[in-house]
């Protein structure tokens, strides 16, 4: 059982359901809570005020993992068959959700573009599945381009194209799903930070699937995520602690690759590899300060990363309070700053 407590529902209508462009206003016009991870204080505010929480010093961590259409329609026989990636194990491996049919080892499945998959093995958990397609590199991914589609779940009823699900720095493909976190991140405002004398630096995690459907989550023991801290980061992170700045990570995907990568010195050091890490009320976090990220729902192992950040029972009261308010959820809705604001210098 999952250590948050989920005393909270979303009702229908603040599932986010279509992007910010297309409700009129631009991506950093979307509404910010800002919540205090001391007092539990919020304030509410526009995204485009970041600047307004954040001093000179202070360093913003993004993940600039770039999603890839993850949705592929197939045939078995006369079936139609839903592929969704997960999370790619070599150059012509993946796990991946079947959606649609009972499959077996040794079965094939047909794709658009002359593209074949066969099912190798189980996944590192079930409902996962292994396949083994029949091209490889940039043969696959330039046919996961032109014929797959952007993984959306059920309150999505419209099928946005892929851009609306990339960040404007997002750089090396990867992520099933977006780090959603930095949706609303422009370069105006990025560069307005800058000029603020915020530091801004960048990882790699390849979000896997966070939801299997029907009411199946990942056990978050064993969601495996690739990812990748370059020294250039690893040295800023440092250098920032040092000087008693704020790291602050753009998403929860960002906090479990620098935690990882954290050694028992509380140093980030250089690293790339595969992480299971499963961050929850109690960890004692070494690398980041604060966090940028959407709302989540009541069972997303998400949310037993931010108690990490702040008493459950002050998350909880905040949460409450952005349910009154009408906060949207989910990739295309609100944003939360969890912070330590007594800090600020």
């Amino acid at each position: 059982m999952m250590s948050t407590a989920r005393s909270f529902q979303v009702p229908e209508y603040l599932n986010a359901r279509m992007p910010a462009e297309y409700r009129g206003i631009q991506r950093d016009h979307v509404r910010l809570m800002t919540l205090d991870t001391v007092t539990g204080d919020c304030s509410h505010n526009f995204f485009n005020k970041l600047d307004s929480y954040l001093v000179e010093g202070d360093l913003l961590v993004l993940n600039n993992s770039r999603t890839i259409p993850a949705v592929l329609k197939g045939k078995r026989g006369k079936q139609t068959i839903e592929i969704r990636l997960s999370r790619k194990l070599s150059d012509r491996e993946w796990e991946a959700l079947i959606v649609g049919g009972v499959i077996t080892v040794g079965e094939k499945i047909d794709l658009p573009g002359g593209l074949t998959a066969t099912i190798t093995g189980l996944g590192t958990e079930a409902p996962l599945i292994v396949l083994s397609f029949s091209k490889s590199g940039l043969d696959l991914l330039e046919i996961f381009y032109q014929y797959g589609e952007p993984l959306h779940y059920e309150y999505i009823e419209t099928p946005w194209p892929i851009e609306m699900y990339q960040t404007v720095y997002a750089s090396v493909p990867g992520s099933v799903e977006m780090p959603s976190a930095g949706r609303a991140f422009t370069w105006r405002l990025l560069n307005m930070l800058k000029g603020k004398g915020v530091n801004i630096a960048y990882i790699q995690l390849h979000a896997s699937l966070s939801y299997y459907g029907n009411d199946r989550w990942p056990n978050p023991n064993k969601h495996l995520e690739e990812f990748c801290v370059p020294v250039k980061t690893a040295e800023l992170i440092n250098k920032t602690r040092k000087n008693n700045g704020r790291v602050i990570a753009v998403g929860t995907t960002v906090v479990r690759a620098l935690e990882t990568a954290v050694n028992t010195d509380g140093n980030v050091e250089p690293q790339e590899g595969i992480t299971s890490l499963y961050i929850q009320k109690g960890y004692p976090l070494k690398a980041v300060d604060g966090l940028i990220t959407g709302f989540h729902e009541p069972e997303a192992s998400h949310l037993d990363l931010l108690s990490a950040f702040i008493d459950k029972g002050l998350l909880m009261k905040a949460y409450k309070k952005a349910l009154a308010d009408g906060y949207l959820w989910h990739e295309f809705g609100d944003m939360n700053l969890i912070l330590p604001m007594d800090e600020r210098k």
